[in-house]
């Protein structure tokens, strides 16, 4: 296994409202139960890159000697005008990404690469399905595996109490399930007044009591992330954009930061299908990859003190060719790279099993050969950072995967 240098860092149904700076949606029977003073207050952060990540442009293995002809005009170089940032005497990360690089440094941002999870047709939807239940196949679950690790933490556990965050129009499947979430989705709608709101919620008080808790405490999720927005300029822009990856990042952020908000959060950035004029360095990938670097950013911004207690990962639901395509771009493929960050992880280095990339070391010779199963990495920062056991993980969150053990010391 190769890793960096650096040594270790100890560092049911749903009903919804528009209102506030941006929409929100509740569910019923969320709990409002504040942290006791003293205790330990984890959060947990996952952001979903729909389309598939190229790992190898992302995160370039510089020091194989095979990378640069096979990967071509978009393989990253540490040398000439947009050198690629260095992170380990084998490894490089995209020039997109230099807040990352920063916390890589501060021993605060890790690397796995030559990651996939189990599934391998290369289809995004059902490659997302299997990112997202948690199952070895697509197509046997409405539930996710991050709302079951949820389910299946102690009924008197403070992060389990307040809830998960689903930011986005539609909560992603990750966070569906029995456990209580609420949803938040930046601008996407002229807010609502608040008169409106305040009527809408004494309707419902006395109609439907249930539903006027729920909403009652959407508007309070919803301020929480109006304080703090407001007087700032609107970032327009869906989240497969810099500026909305940014703008979701924010209000994530504050309303985790809350002491009355949510612990969990699952977030989604759209638009890593990169068929044609990736680029590598510069060009497409590189804007997206600034995007979450910027999203990174503000979470540990906005997170403030909390921040020390933040695990934050980035998965993707495979990976693209070693070989570039006749379009400059890449084609769906199978490993990838996963990106950790947070006060709570234990950064400064690249795990990786690197399988290499001449012809006969490439899975079905066109691929970067997957050697850790992401399965492993999710189960050893939930049963690090969340407190999960073995026996939950390898049957109620990820079903039928006893056999893919947590993977140890990425929490500090």
């Amino acid at each position: 296994m190769r890793t960096g240098r650096l040594p270790s860092a100890h560092t049911p149904t749903r009903r919804g409202l528009l209102s506030g700076s941006g929409a929100m949606f509740a569910w019923a029977n969320m709990p409002r139960i504040a942290s006791a003073a003293g205790a330990r207050d984890p959060r947990f952060v996952v952001i979903m890159l729909r389309g598939a990540l190229d790992g190898l442009s992302a995160v370039g293995p510089t020091g194989d000697p095979d990378y640069a002809a096979l990967h071509g005009d978009i393989a990253l170089s540490r040398t000439g005008p947009d050198a690629a940032l260095p992170l380990d005497s084998f490894f490089s990360l995209n020039p997109g990404m230099p807040n990352f690089h920063r916390l890589f440094g501060a021993r605060q941002a890790a690397i796995v690469h030559a990651v996939a999870t189990p599934y391998r047709e290369r289809s995004h939807f059902d490659g997302q399905d299997v990112l997202e239940s948690g199952y070895a196949g697509p197509g046997f679950a409405t539930s996710g595996w991050l709302n079951r690790a949820l389910a299946a933490l102690p009924p008197g556990e403070t992060i389990r109490q307040r809830g998960g965050l689903g930011v986005g129009i539609v909560t992603p499947l990750v966070l569906r399930g029995q456990a209580p979430v609420v949803g938040w989705a930046p601008q996407v709608v002229q807010p609502a007044g608040e008169d409106l709101a305040q009527r809408l919620l004494d309707l419902y008080r006395h109609n439907d009591p249930a539903l006027g808790d729920a909403l009652s405490h959407g508007l309070d999720i919803d301020r929480i992330a109006g304080r703090t927005m407001n007087g700032e300029k609107g970032q327009r822009g869906g989240m497969d954009s810099p500026a909305g990856m940014l703008q979701a990042a924010r209000g994530a952020a504050k309303l985790l930061a809350a002491d009355d908000g949510p612990r969990i959060a699952a977030l989604s950035f759209d638009g890593w299908d990169t068929h044609a004029n990736e680029g590598g360095p510069r060009g497409r990938l590189a804007q997206l990859l600034s995007g979450l670097d910027s999203a990174f950013a503000e979470f540990e911004k906005g997170l403030g003190d909390k921040w020390r207690e933040t695990f934050v990962i980035a998965i993707t639901e495979f990976g693209r060719t070693a070989r570039i395509n006749g379009t400059t771009g890449t084609d769906h493929g199978t490993a990838t790279v996963a990106f950790l960050t947070g006060g709570a992880v234990v950064g400064g280095r690249v795990i990786a099993d690197w399988p290499g990339l001449k012809s006969e070391q490439l899975f079905q010779s066109r691929d970067l050969a997957p050697t850790t199963d992401l399965r492993a990495v999710l189960k050893g920062a939930l049963a690090d950072h969340l407190g999960l056991g073995v026996n939950a993980l390898g049957t109620l969150v990820f079903p039928d995967s006893m056999s893919v053990r947590p993977m140890k010391g990425l929490v500090a």
